[in-house]
Order: C-alpha cells, then sequence, then structure tokens
C-alpha cells in the first residue's frame, strides 16, 4: 500500500474528476491525503481520503484580481497560483517530511503539487481535467483577441512572480514549463484516446481513462416529451441575459426544460417562468443528463464529458479557448451543434434540429460506449500506483520537432538567398517586402509541413 498526495486548485471542474479516483485508492487500502480548500471538504472526506485544508494560504484578492479570476483571466490565475505556491511552501516542506509521500497526484495547474513534488524527488502523475494540450492538440484552442492580449501583455507581470521562485529552491524555465504537456511525465487523462485530438502524438506516459465519474446510472430517455437541460458551469456562470433568451426561446415549445444556474444568478432576474421551464442554483447534473434529450452547454471538459457519458447530444455554446476546442471536438463527432446565433430565435432553431436529427444522438450513444469501455478510476489507480512509468515507445513529438526543425532552417535558408539575390541584382529598396511576407507565410506553410510529417511518422511507425 502507498501514501498518496493529491493536490488540486480551488475549482469544481477540476477537482470533480480527481474525487472517484481518490475514492477507488483509498478502497485498495492506500492512504490518500488530498490537500484542497474547504468549499470541497465534504466531497473529500466522502471518499474516504484524508482532507488538509489550504485555505489558510489562498492570498487575499484586491477587487481587480478577483474579477480577473472570475473572468478565467491565465494571467491573474498564473500570478495567485505562484503566490499560493510560495505562501504554502514552509507548510509542504513539513508534510513532505512527515508524511513522505511515495506519489503525488496533483493537477496540470496545481504548481503547488508540481513544483513540490519536483523539489522533493517525488514520482508525479499529473491530473489533466481537459484534453491533453501539446504543439499539435492546442492548435485546437482558438483564443480570442481579448485571451490573446491579456496573455501577451501578462507575460512580464508573470515572469517577475516566476523569479520569487528560485529563493524557495523552486526551479522553473518558463511559465509553459509548469502548465503544459509533455511525453515524459506520468498523466492522467479524463477521456478516451479515440476523443482526443491528435491522441497518436502523446507517448504511453498518458493513461487515457475515460470520464471521471461516480455515478452507475445508465441512460434512460423514455419519457413524454423531450428534456433541454441548461448550464454555463460552475465558473462563468452569471449569465442572466442568456438565460432570459433561452427561457423566451423554449416557453412555448413541447418540451421540459431545467435551468442550473448556480448562485450567483437571482432567480427573480429571470421573470415569471412558464410551467415547462425549472431553474435551481444546483442540480444533480449526470442524473438530468441521464434523461435529457439536448444539453446546452459552454462546453467545459467534465459537463461535456458527462454530457456524451450519458448519450446527451449538445448545443454548444463556448466562452474561452479551452472550451471551443471541447467544442470543436464534438462537432467533429457529430454530438453537437454549436450555436453561432445566440439570439431567441437561434437558440430554438439550434435546440430544435439537436432533437430532430436522430444522428446527433446517434453520435452521443457511440461517444457513450467509447467511453463507458476505458478503465475509468479503475485504470486511474492502477496507473497512479505503479508510477513512475518507463515509455517503450517512440516520442511522436520529438521526431517531428526534429523534422519541422529541419524544414524551417531550410525556409529560411532559401528566403535569405532570395533577400539577398534581389538586393544585388535588381535593389536593395524593397527585400524588406520579402521579409515580410516570408515571416507571414511561415506560419500556415509551417502547419501545413507539420501535418504533413505528422502523418508520415505515423505511417512510419504503423
Amino acid at each position: 500500500m502507498k501514501k498518496i498526495a493529491f493536490f488540486c486548485i480551488p475549482a469544481h471542474g477540476h477537482t470533480n474528476p480527481m474525487l472517484p479516483v481518490a475514492a477507488e485508492l483509498v478502497k485498495r487500502g492506500n492512504t490518500v491525503r488530498f490537500y484542497s480548500f474547504d468549499a470541497y471538504k465534504d466531497k473529500i472526506i466522502n471518499t474516504g481520503a484524508e482532507f488538509i485544508s489550504c485555505d489558510a494560504y489562498l492570498p487575499e484578492l484586491t477587487k481587480q484580481e478577483e474579477t480577473g479570476i472570475q473572468n478565467v483571466s491565465s494571467t491573474e490565475m498564473t500570478i495567485q497560483d505562484i503566490r499560493i505556491t510560495l505562501r504554502i511552501d514552509s507548510f509542504l516542506d513539513e508534510e513532505f517530511r512527515t508524511f513522505h509521500p511515495d506519489v503525488v497526484y496533483t493537477d496540470s495547474v496545481c504548481f503547488w503539487g508540481k513544483l513540490n513534488a519536483w523539489k522533493h524527488h517525488v514520482p508525479m502523475v499529473v491530473s489533466t481535467s481537459t484534453f491533453a494540450f501539446n504543439q499539435l492538440s492546442s492548435q485546437y484552442m482558438k483564443n480570442t483577441l481579448k485571451e490573446t492580449a491579456d496573455l501577451v501583455l501578462g507575460l512580464p507581470r508573470v515572469s517577475k512572480e516566476l523569479k520569487k521562485l528560485e529563493s524557495y529552491g523552486y526551479h522553473v524555465k518558463n511559465v509553459f514549463s509548469l502548465i503544459s504537456n509533455d511525453n515524459k511525465t506520468d498523466t492522467v487523462v479524463y477521456t478516451s484516446r479515440q476523443f482526443q485530438p491528435y491522441a497518436e502524438s502523446f507517448s504511453d506516459h498518458y493513461a487515457f481513462v475515460g470520464p471521471s465519474v461516480f455515478s452507475n446510472t445508465v441512460p434512460d430517455k423514455t419519457k413524454e416529451r423531450p428534456l433541454v437541460y441548461i448550464s454555463m458551469g460552475t465558473v462563468i456562470n452569471d449569465r442572466p441575459d442568456f438565460y432570459t433568451k433561452c427561457i423566451e426561446a423554449l416557453r412555448d415549445q413541447n418540451i421540459d426544460v431545467i435551468i442550473s444556474c448556480g448562485n450567483a444568478t437571482d432567480r427573480s432576474s429571470l421573470g415569471t417562468l412558464p410551467e415547462n421551464i425549472q431553474v435551481y442554483p444546483y442540480v444533480d447534473q449526470l442524473d438530468i443528463l441521464s434523461r435529457a434529450d439536448a444539453f446546452i452547454t459552454h462546453c467545459g471538459m467534465n459537463s461535456v464529458s458527462e454530457s456524451l457519458y450519458m448519450e446527451t447530444p449538445m448545443v454548444l455554446y463556448p466562452q474561452t479557448g479551452e472550451q471551443k476546442a471541447v467544442a470543436r471536438r464534438v462537432t467533429e463527432i457529430g454530438a453537437g451543434k454549436t450555436l453561432t446565433d445566440d439570439s431567441v430565435n437561434g437558440i430554438r432553431m439550434t435546440v430544435q434540429e439537436i432533437l430532430d436529427d436522430p444522428s446527433y444522438r446517434e453520435a452521443a450513444k457511440a461517444c457513450s460506449q467509447d467511453f463507458r469501455s476505458c478503465p475509468g478510476p479503475a485504470g486511474a489507480a492502477d496507473f497512479i500506483e505503479n508510477a513512475p512509468h518507463i515509455s517503450n515507445g517512440i516520442d511522436v513529438i520529438s521526431e517531428l520537432n526534429r523534422e519541422t526543425g529541419r524544414f524551417q532552417f531550410l525556409y529560411w535558408v532559401f528566403v535569405i538567398v532570395c533577400i539577398n539575390l534581389i538586393g544585388r541584382l535588381i535593389s536593395w529598396k524593397y527585400v524588406w517586402i520579402i521579409g515580410l511576407g516570408a515571416a507571414i507565410l511561415s506560419g500556415p506553410i509551417g502547419r501545413r509541413i507539420q501535418k504533413q510529417k505528422y502523418a508520415s511518422i505515423l505511417q512510419k511507425y504503423r
């Protein structure tokens, strides 16, 4: 039996998938100590794990910082992660010295979990609550201009905070080394290989275990009329404007509607509800999805996974780049349709299309069968108990980097030769245009070559 330290950030979407894994490990006789926050205390204790409160180490936030986190600002969340790491350092030093875990199981963006595993030389397994993202799968993410500006403009602030880690014994090259997936780190991903974009590019250090759920409920869609479920998750769910449009769109339809709006939205602000629509702060989502015929969702990975697990097709309404990546994958497998028009009429028509077209239900059912064939929490527990792992397979990304690096070198040699020839033979006055054009084209050309090289590498090893 092993002693296993769990670490997670204060977020439902990151904590919930870890809970069934903790329960499974405890059931096997392992000692699980879960370092988390008071909002999740009851859920963690119910797994049988020992709950260790970390609330005392949460920094006090200014109004601006709090707003940034609520708006899922990558810069603000990264800075707060670093600050928590510094505040909790001496406490975790003592914990690692006395508890002496055999394995650390940490959320992928929980810096204090990762950094202390490295600092104290304890084998680490990373819990990935969304897709695994590398240079290929990250192409699924389409950041908005606001998200891109937040990342770029926030880099100086993040770099300043990162430098503070060095004196505490944490050696970090850059923030990307803390958050990115690589092919050498043992990682549990709560989806199937079939649903994961570019799954072949991930080494056998990855365990794709399928959705991590507690429920044994089997989907049952038999009822008098269709049920539509609406939820915007647990973070950016203060959307009375959107809920009001959904209510207006579906009030006269021959369907039942359940809306989970969280505590941030005042139910009275939604007006008088028609008989076919019910609104609650929270619901048993898996139970509702097991009966629902359509799900209007923000496309958080947990919500989408639970929906597919319960054979429920979706109306996809992503709010962040990560959620857009999830939505794209759902549309690729045919289990949902993106809500491109969020007007009252647009919502009504999209919901009706999902309900009327059986292909969406069939695609969701096929994905459910795929998910249910995965090893689930038991597979994750096996993987954690046997860490660290040794990879016997090829590293597709390393080979791809060599191939694309060779192309980039030749590309820019060719560009420099062209610039020199044109400058010498014609004029140096306008050669900057060639350089600018080459820089602009290098992105799309590089991605095309990358895809070709990736396909040829896979073909070579099949």
